[in-house]
């Protein structure tokens, strides 16, 4: 079987797993391995890396670009800048620090961590120059709900928004009613944080259900892996959804790389639907 990819509108495409660096960077004695992990997660095939300069105040960068030393061609890197930098010049500074701590000349896709006071224009004014100057290649957005990205789609050089990325696993699937589908039908993927349920409505639960781990049973695999093969199920290809574990252990990265292979039957499906079921109203974008 083909590695399940996700495409964004402007023609990229990347495997539907890649790596999230939430946390790293945080403690020293910590950061080789965190280097190391990141640089196993490409040789598998997880070529997608998100981070922000949020994370740990930059420092989450500095592993990233320490990671892509001489590799920076196979990897396919995601940023972010925070609302309180959303103004136009402001996130043109922050772009340039951010390029500085990766230690490279551009970034794939720069995303508006979430939303501020600053009108939406403005940011999206700096974005395009950004685009303008070779700074970035594309823009989107995170923690965007159902109205913001209505917003955003009006906006001049707002259909040109590649991804929404938002907390979405199997224990808070909040996004199921109104945003997945909106986005499907504008062909935006969503990238998906937290998909292992480290965090959300069902934080610390979630991986002691019993249906889960029948079916990691059944599957030879993880309850980690069924989340993360859930999150990204072929069932959801009109839904595209791209997930970004992080993972600092060896044999988490590697799991997370296996976890491409493992499809979930309609039975697997089926029963995880009844034990943890879609909202059938409009819910509140679950945020951390």
């Amino acid at each position: 079987m083909p590695t399940p990819q996700v495409r964004f509108p402007a023609g990229a495409t990347v495997p539907a797993i890649g790596q999230g660096t939430w946390h790293m960077g945080e403690q020293a004695s910590r950061r080789d391995d965190e280097i190391r992990a990141l640089q196993l997660g490409v040789d598998l095939g997880l070529t997608l890396i998100d981070t922000a300069e949020m994370y740990g105040d930059g420092s989450a960068e500095e592993v990233v670009g320490k990671a892509i030393r001489g590799r920076r061609d196979k990897v396919f890197l995601v940023s972010k800048v925070l609302p309180s930098n959303a103004r136009h010049n402001a996130v043109i500074d922050a772009c340039e620090r951010s390029l500085k701590r990766l230690a490279t000349d551009r970034l794939d896709l720069y995303l508006l961590h979430w939303r501020s006071s600053t009108p939406l224009e403005e940011t999206l004014s700096a974005f395009e120059q950004l685009i303008k100057q070779g700074k970035i290649r594309h823009y989107g957005v995170s923690n965007f709900d159902a109205d913001d990205m209505q917003e955003l789609a009006g906006k001049s050089f707002g259909q040109q928004c590649q991804t929404n990325q938002v907390l979405y696993n199997l224990g808070s699937r909040g996004i199921d009613f109104d945003l997945l589908p909106l986005m499907a039908e504008r062909h935006i993927p969503v990238m998906a944080y937290c998909p292992l349920a480290q965090a959300g409505a069902l934080d610390g639960t979630l991986w002691k259900n019993a249906q889960l781990r029948s079916i990691a049973e059944k599957h030879q695999a993880t309850v980690g892996q069924i989340l993360l093969a859930w999150s990204i199920r072929p069932q959801a290809n009109t839904y595209p959804v791209l997930a970004i574990p992080k993972a600092t252990e060896p044999q988490h990265v590697r799991e997370n790389a296996a976890a491409l292979d493992i499809q979930l039957d309609a039975q697997d499906l089926a029963l995880l639907d009844r034990a943890f079921p879609a909202p059938t109203r409009k819910v509140l974008l679950d945020i951390i």
